[in-house]
């Protein structure tokens, strides 16, 4: 330990002159001797102000650790600063503290040509101006005017340092949120372009499966298909239709149980074996329950209901079919509309098959509707739902066959609390 220096001080000028004093003479580096300044002065601000003097001392000492050995200066205050955890925690430059009121600095030093403070002998301390007493440190002199300065520069150099650090790391943050938008932006339009080419491809499927209407004299007919979700524009809703040898109309309505491809695939295999048997030539009333007969053994968990229509176009005789399936709707040109009820039970029910066949005929201008509950409970109330499907046909039953069924199904489902997939068929006899 060398040049053990210790001075009184009662004023903040002279404490504030003595700490510059010892960090230039020991060569510190301008920022060091600044934040040991300012933490000395916040320190003894309190003491000097009431009027209670403090002790500045310093030396030098070698260490282990650095070559060039540690500045120790200690600052004795009357006061217990451990007490104001606060103010001693936010000190430019952390000091130790003990007990009974003195804080302790082990700064290390710079090497023999380091960049320190000004000229000047290591070990060598300036005293204080008067010794430290009640007027130390009053003067100003040019020295002392260099160094604050100096402290001033050191403090400018950091803070444009600082600054352009900041923008330089506002820039780069900007082009990384400038790449990410981008990144995010292509995620999106490849996103976009891979749902529409799903929608296209199960669009091009669902059209493959849903047969476009024939041409039978006497006969006008358009159907409309809506699925459940945008997502899945597949689902068991199915028809088909088909001139029989005969000249006689067949259609088939399906609705197999859930969504999706899944129910598609039972919606479909019911429709096959149904055009089967009527090519085949089984009567109406057989066909669900044989049908069944033949899915069963290789789907034991198909569940579907049916509807069945046999129309003759040269007699208009109409025979119906049911397997728990909603019933058709029967709008007469000069008359009331009616449900057709006919009883029964679909594929995968105990005993399926239609109870009956039901016998009507349709005349120049009626129309028959035939449709999936898709269009009649989007409500939640089947009733209600069957008759605003009424009071919908009726609407709409003088426009062109091909807006009827589109044009029903929009009026349904001004409001949808159940989303379904939804098919709705229409037939009709053209007015004489």
């Amino acid at each position: 330990m060398t040049d053990n220096t210790t001075s009184h001080h009662h004023t903040l000028p002279s404490l504030r002159h003595a700490v510059r004093g010892i960090a230039r003479v020991h060569r510190l580096p301008v920022e060091t001797r600044a934040r040991l300044v300012m933490s000395a002065v916040e320190l003894a601000r309190t003491e000097i102000a009431a009027g209670r003097p403090v002790r500045l001392k310093a030396y030098a000492e070698p260490s282990g650790g650095e070559p060039a050995g540690q500045l120790v200066v200690t600052l004795d205050i009357l006061s217990d600063l451990t007490a104001d955890r606060d103010g001693i925690a936010d000190l430019p430059l952390p000091a130790q503290f003990a007990s009974g009121g003195s804080a302790t600095w082990r700064v290390p030093l710079p090497g023999r040509h380091g960049d320190g403070g000004s000229g000047g002998e290591a070990g060598m301390v300036p005293p204080a101006r008067n010794g430290g007493g009640p007027d130390a440190g009053s003067g100003c002199p040019t020295s002392e005017i260099h160094a604050v300065e100096q402290e001033l520069r050191a403090t400018l150099a950091r803070l444009d340092a600082l600054t352009a650090e900041h923008r330089r790391l506002k820039h780069e943050l900007a082009e990384t949120n400038r790449g990410t938008l981008a990144l995010y932006v292509q995620l999106e339009e490849r996103d976009e372009q891979l749902r529409k080419a799903h929608g296209q491809t199960l669009r091009e499927l669902e059209d493959a499966l849903r047969p476009a209407p024939i041409e039978v004299d006497g006969l006008e007919m358009a159907v409309h298909y809506a699925p459940a979700g945008t997502d899945a524009p597949t689902g068991g809703d199915l028809y088909d239709w088909l001139q029989l040898p005969d000249g006689t109309v067949h259609i088939t309505v399906v609705d197999a149980l859930g969504h999706g491809v899944t129910s598609t695939r039972g919606a479909l295999n019911v429709t096959h074996a149904v055009r089967t048997l009527a090519l085949e030539g089984h009567p109406l009333e057989s066909i669900i329950a044989r049908t069944a007969e033949i899915l069963m053994p290789f789907d034991s968990e198909l569940m579907s209901t049916v509807l069945l229509a046999r129309i003759n176009p040269a007699t208009g005789d109409l025979f119906l079919a049911n397997g728990s399936h909603p019933p058709a709707l029967l709008l007469p040109a000069g008359g009331e509309p009616g449900y057709l009820e006919v009883r029964g039970r679909g594929i995968g029910y105990p005993l399926p098959g239609s109870e009956r066949l039901l016998h009507t005929r349709m005349g120049p201008g009626d129309m028959l509707i035939l449709y999936t509950d898709g269009l009649t409970e989007s409500r939640k109330d089947p009733r209600e739902g069957e008759k605003r499907l009424i009071e919908a046909s009726r609407r709409h039953a003088d426009r062109p066959i091909t807006e009827v069924p589109g044009a029903i199904a929009e009026d349904m489902h001004t409001v949808i609390l159940h989303p379904d997939d939804t098919l709705a068929l229409a037939v009709r006899v053209p007015p004489a």
